[in-house]
């Protein structure tokens, strides 16, 4: 390689750099909670330093992290949200994190995964956030879904979010709250991480469940047929979502807890065998939801046919009713004169006595049959 290309190359590693330093000097230490973005106008959520599991002053991403490597002790945890290629650019290349990885991170709409590159552990971990809403309809929105990606090292951990919800601000404030857990390094915020979207997903699976059952009371209703079926479909569809997030978990999370990596603290992999059992147990409360809605849905089939069939039986109960004075009348209003009591004095009111009495008869006996 020519001095020319070596220049360009430290040149541009330097320019990266400065763009990490421009950043976080100017948008460190504002925690967001909800808002899409930071109040700065920048990606950075926070970025702060761990020793010995406690928090250590300083707001330069480039001082924190040759102050730690200088050291051999701590770590460094960055916060993003949403960030563009140009905002990513120098952070990846501060901590060597992959492209393949970065791409992931940026572009979102990820399956849930946990990839190794090198010494770097890359996770994704998609989000659930319980839709509040007063009375499910065939168009609400019940579960709605984000991402958080997490790199981590041996001294750092960057992660990133994605969507108006899943703020990690509770979380590192529970964390610090715990300095003994904290001091494990980056593999406990990663357990933290994991357990908190496991502890959210469960949580979305209870509020599911009250949806679910209001359906199931309204079905089984005395009116259950009149139930609209789209609040049926529309919790399915729902639950699709949230199984899409939670179902693809599983193996990463057993991979975690029981393939040795060396970014993960050994004691902190039993952590993650708990959080793989709380997510076994939101696998299967999804599974008994979408087996439930199934049978709610062909119950309110079962009601619709009934109803159907008992609206074509009344129908036809007083079809065949109207039919006895239909045929009399059509009879005697052929015009003919020769016929049986025509021109007689009580003929009139004979005709409409036994068409009174015929319909009377069918009356009673489609009542007595249940048909009216």
């Amino acid at each position: 390689m020519t001095m020319a290309g070596n220049l360009r190359k430290v040149t541009g590693r330097v320019g990266g750099l400065r763009r990490v330093a421009r950043l976080t000097r100017r948008r460190v230490r504002v925690d967001l909670s909800h808002p899409a973005r930071s109040p700065l106008g920048s990606a950075v959520v926070n970025c702060v330093t761990y020793q010995d599991g406690v928090r250590e002053a300083g707001d330069d991403l480039l001082d924190s992290v040759r102050r730690v490597r200088r050291s051999g002790d701590g770590f460094v945890w960055l916060g993003l949200h949403e960030p563009t290629d140009e905002e990513f650019a120098g952070i990846a290349e501060l901590f060597d994190l992959h492209p393949l990885a970065v791409e992931d991170a940026i572009e979102a709409h990820q399956r849930p995964k946990v990839e190794r590159y090198g010494e770097t552990l890359f996770a994704v971990f998609k989000t659930v956030c319980y839709v509040e809403h007063e009375e499910l309809t065939a168009t609400s929105e019940v579960v709605h879904t984000g991402e958080i990606m997490v790199f981590v090292g041996q001294d750092f951990v960057v992660t990133v979010r994605h969507g108006r919800h899943g703020s990690l601000g509770p979380l590192r404030e529970e964390l610090e709250s715990d300095p003994q857990q904290l001091a494990k390094g980056p593999s406990a915020v990663l357990h933290a991480v994991a357990d908190h979207v496991v502890d959210e997903y469960l949580n979305a699976t209870d509020a599911v469940q009250a949806d679910i059952e209001q359906v199931e009371t309204d079905v089984f209703a005395e009116d259950g047929a009149r139930v609209d079926p789209g609040r049926i479909y529309q919790l399915k569809r729902e639950l699709l979502e949230l199984k899409r997030a939670v179902v693809p978990l599983g193996r990463p999370l057993l991979d975690l807890a029981g393939r040795p990596m060396r970014v993960v603290d050994p004691e902190i992999q039993a952590y993650f065998r708990d959080v793989s059992d709380h997510l076994l147990r939101a696998t299967e409360q999804i599974a008994a939801f979408d087996e439930l809605l199934n049978s709610i849905l062909q119950a309110h089939l079962a009601q619709v046919t009934v109803a159907q069939n008992e609206d074509m039986r009344k129908i036809t109960a007083w079809a065949a009713v109207i039919a006895v004075p239909t045929m009399v009348c059509g009879v005697y209003g052929m015009n003919f004169d020769h016929m049986p009591e025509l021109h007689w004095r009580y003929g009139y009111g004979l005709v409409i006595a036994v068409i009174s009495v015929a319909c009377l008869v069918l009356y009673r006996g489609f009542r007595r049959n249940g048909w009216l």
